[in-house]
């Protein structure tokens, strides 16, 4: 099988969260955010090479928590830059040179599926790239510029997730581009190569943990009483 590489991006200083610790680092039940997520990726293919992307300022942070936690799943720790895009960036030129697949993921979901993961790299693997996304639920209207209001059909559109994951040749060579202010996510530097992305189904409780209230759905999910797990 290809050789597979997984860019856990955590960049982010949680301003949202309001709180004096960034929200990459904080407990959910009883483990950090950051060590759950790992311990997703390390659990669905245990020779995956894990990269976790933290501002420089915060290492010796975070090897005082994985010390403190006990934490030893084997990973390694590279400088992300001012924005996500340089981030992820950094995360790639740390490939090895044999890494043929690569997951980017947020640091902060750390409730994805393993199923989703495997299906990531399985699809990339055919098509180039696999996109996790999921369903709208609620009615959509899309705002103009004049603040006017119109109705949108939610079947047309999906909620992008991570893992965004490519074949390490392609996604590289995208990234060579300067940054831009459509560069929302990995899927769209792909697509500025002119490529077509494949999407494949998320999971819904793949939360992004940004605020106070993501916090308590992310304790409920931990607890086991999530209907979707």
């Amino acid at each position: 099988m290809a050789k597979k590489a997984a860019i856990l991006v955590a960049g982010g200083k949680g301003t949202r969260m309001g709180g004096p610790i960034a929200k990459q680092y904080l407990p959910v039940a009883g483990q950090p955010i950051l060590m759950r997520t790992l311990s997703v990726f390390y659990g669905a293919d245990p020779s995956t090479d894990l990269i976790l992307v933290l501002p420089e300022s915060e290492f010796f942070y975070w090897e005082k928590l994985c010390a403190e936690y006990k934490f030893e799943l084997p990973h390694r720790l590279v400088a992300g830059g001012n924005s996500r895009f340089q981030s992820v960036r950094n995360g790639l030129d740390a490939l090895s040179s044999d890494a043929k697949l690569v997951a980017i993921h947020d640091g902060v979901r750390p409730f994805v599926k393993r199923e989703v993961i495997e299906e990531s790299f399985e699809v990339a693997e055919r098509t180039g790239s696999a996109i996790s996304v999921i369903h709208l639920k609620d009615s959509i209207r899309k705002v103009n510029s004049e603040g006017h209001s119109f109705f949108e059909e939610r079947q047309f559109y999906r909620l992008v997730q991570t893992p965004q994951t490519f074949q390490v040749e392609k996604i590289k060579k995208a990234f060579t581009a300067s940054e831009k202010s459509q560069f929302t996510d990995d899927a769209t530097v792909y697509e500025n190569q002119g490529w077509q992305v494949t999407l494949i189904a998320g999971n819904e409780e793949n939360i992004k943990i940004t605020t106070p209230a993501d916090m308590d759905f992310a304790e409920f999910i931990a607890s086991g009483k999530s209907s979707d797990r």
